[in-house]
């Protein structure tokens, strides 16, 4: 299966794909020292948020899918230096909204989850 949404992303922001299915994707990040706020090497969360939204977007895998709403729990710090994998999945799909849960690891320890709630619309979200 190939993607068909965010086909432009600069994966070394928000990870690489690993693997895609009907309904879920599977998205690897390593942070850089350009993703650091500290001396002691801490990656801003809003990269981890970064690679959570892209592996939600890719598993639903629409060129329209739009993020509406995320909620989500930032459970343990991340350095430089680890890998990060993202897990996500379509729980529900109701109409043009879709809601998928995200799981990301620092190998066997989990960083983040999250609930997005995407919607798939009929045409670009800029009208193109």
């Amino acid at each position: 299966m190939q993607p068909s949404t965010h086909l432009l992303t600069n994966t070394r922001l928000v990870g690489s794909l690993v693997r895609l299915g009907p309904g879920e994707a599977t998205v690897r990040l390593a942070p850089t020292s350009d993703m650091e706020v500290d001396a002691h090497g801490l990656v801003h969360g809003g990269f981890i948020f970064g690679l959570a939204d892209y592996a939600a977007m890719l598993a639903v895998n629409d060129p329209n899918v739009v993020l509406g709403a995320a909620e989500t729990r930032f459970l343990a710090p991340v350095t430089r230096g680890v890998t990060l994998v993202a897990y996500a999945r379509v729980i529900a799909t109701i109409g043009r909204k879709r809601a998928v849960e995200v799981r990301v690891d620092r190998g066997d320890v989990c960083v983040m989850t999250g609930k997005f709630t995407c919607f798939v619309l009929d045409a670009h979200v800029l009208g193109d």
